[in-house]
């Protein structure tokens, strides 16, 4: 059990047909069965993270703890799987938190592997031929010590990790987290696929939501498909773009718009729906800022 109570978060009820949105029923309190061998995987993650240390900090990102998660990145999941976005990151905190985001991953994207990616990258790609070299002997690390006969040790000592940041630093931000702010008529669909299993969505023109962040470039996942409609999008309340989110065929996680900035900078990207007849939905997985690149 968690050292912090559990929250059921509300799923917002809707009269939408089964086209519109792929909404799940929240099976109440009992617990998906855990993936295969995620114990195992667990244990090899931390031990390439932070060598397996809970009290880990990585003195060039700020990530924390055995699986050196990001801190804006606890704050979000610690609230989802918590209930307490202030949640302290005890060992049994991290356990429990890093279990259930492994196991929505590992329900999103199917095996340990692109798990393992996803974790380094924040990345969904699932082909590792598409992967970079850096990713691929990063996940080959952990697979090979998750498949091996090795045994973690038990270790209560301090350390700082000086780990590397890749070469274009990316952070998630997905939309339970408290630096997205929402206005109007926004309701949550889950769906296995989505990150952690939820997005929110809005059908009514003019409801926005906002994200203010410091970075050197901004992209918005969600869904496309047959009944998504088109959204404003706002630069630090600029219109840059409209996208239109249609797609013959639904895809639980796309990239519907991505921009680069010249240089790191604080900015605020709004999304407004336009309420296009028909196929009115948008919806917000996640968003990724990029950070300082190379060399600044």
């Amino acid at each position: 059990m968690p050292e912090v109570s559990g929250r059921l978060r509300a799923v917002a009820a809707a009269s939408l047909s089964a086209l519109m949105l792929i909404v799940l029923v929240v099976p109440g309190p009992t617990q998906a069965a855990d993936p295969p061998r995620i114990t195992r995987f667990m244990a090899a993650l931390g031990a390439i993270e932070s060598n397996g240390r809970y009290d880990a900090v990585n003195t060039t990102s700020g990530a924390i703890g055995k699986y050196q998660i990001m801190p804006a990145n606890w704050a979000s999941w610690s609230l989802r799987y918590l209930g307490n976005a202030a949640a302290v990151p005890t060992r049994r905190n991290q356990d429990y938190v890093a279990r259930h985001k492994l196991t929505a991953l590992y329900n999103w994207l199917g095996d340990w592997p692109s798990v393992a990616h996803w974790w380094l990258t924040g990345d969904g790609e699932r082909d590792p031929a598409r992967w970079s070299d850096g990713s691929r002997r990063y996940v080959d690390k952990v697979m090979g010590l998750m498949n091996s006969g090795w045994v973690p040790a038990r270790s209560s000592a301090s350390v700082v990790v000086p780990k590397a940041a890749p070469a274009v630093p990316v952070e998630v931000f997905d939309e339970a987290s408290r630096d997205v702010h929402f206005s109007g008529g926004w309701g949550q669909a889950e769906f296995a696929r989505y990150n952690g299993g939820m997005v929110r969505y809005a059908i009514d023109s003019g409801t926005t939501a906002w994200f203010s962040f410091q970075g050197t470039s901004i992209t918005w996942i969600g869904p496309v498909g047959p009944t998504r409609g088109k959204a404003n999008v706002y630069l630090d309340d600029v219109l840059v773009a409209t996208v239109d989110v249609y797609a013959r065929h639904f895809n639980a996680r796309a990239t519907i718009f991505s921009h680069t900035f010249d240089r790191l900078g604080t900015h605020t990207i709004t999304l407004e729906t336009v309420g296009t007849p028909g196929r009115q939905t948008i919806a917000i997985d996640e968003f990724r800022v990029g950070g300082t690149p190379p060399g600044a």
